[in-house]
């Protein structure tokens, strides 16, 4: 039990802090049906799962092995990262739906419109095209992965995994629980901003290209 809650306490701490996967789960808790919603955050939990099995056995190692790899999700990521913030930009509140029901209020990720290609698409974007992210699990999760047994190894990732699920099925259901309060005004607003947010964060990848082909 000792080294679940090891898990799970890091697994909060390494997922928590506000980033593309977060974003994308509150606009769509703030903007899609419940339901919807809890499907978008299975589909996030999938690849983030993924993401965090693969830090603890060291897949980061491979971008910091290959330099080709790592410019290749800085350049395909940073640019599918501005594409998916200048959609949220661009998008246009439609009348609000009852939280368990009906369209929901339509942004330019993940409606209901776009279909469920749409979102597990932009799910792995968001989850697997940010190689900061790929090597700081690396390095927290590969740690821990190194001074752990075999034995000890599996309640600690196990712990890990329930942080992710947790965590976003719990913001999902908080936020959709008021998501009634926001006006379509204030959800535009939020869209812009998390959309600004986003091209940043996407510029900022093209920019760590750049800089790693011209060094």
């Amino acid at each position: 039990m000792g080294f679940y809650l090891q898990g799970l306490t890091v697994g909060l701490a390494y997922i928590a802090p506000i980033g593309m996967q977060n974003l994308f789960v509150i606009n769509s808790a703030l903007t899609k049906t419940r339901r919807r919603a809890l499907l978008t955050a299975l589909i996030v939990i999938v690849f983030d799962v993924a993401l965090s099995l693969s830090c603890f056995f060291g897949v980061g190692t491979l971008m910091q092995r290959y330099e080709w790899l790592q410019l290749g999700v800085l350049a395909v990521g940073g640019l599918v990262v501005i594409r998916i913030g200048t959609g949220l930009l661009r998008a246009k509140p439609e009348p609000a739906a009852p939280a368990d029901g009906g369209d929901g209020r339509g942004t330019a990720v993940g409606t209901h419109a776009d279909g469920l290609g749409r979102t597990i698409s932009t799910a792995c974007v968001v989850t697997w095209c940010n190689p900061q992210a790929i090597i700081d699990g690396t390095l927290m999760l590969g740690a821990f992965s190194a001074t752990l047994t075999a034995s000890q190894s599996t309640p600690f990732i196990t712990g890990v995994e329930t942080a992710s699920v947790s965590w976003f099925i719990g913001i999902t259901l908080l936020i959709s629980a008021f998501r009634d309060r926001f006006s379509p005004k204030v959800v535009t607003v939020l869209n812009k901003v998390c959309g600004a947010v986003i091209v940043l964060y996407g510029l900022k990848l093209l920019a760590e290209f750049a800089m790693t082909v011209m060094a």
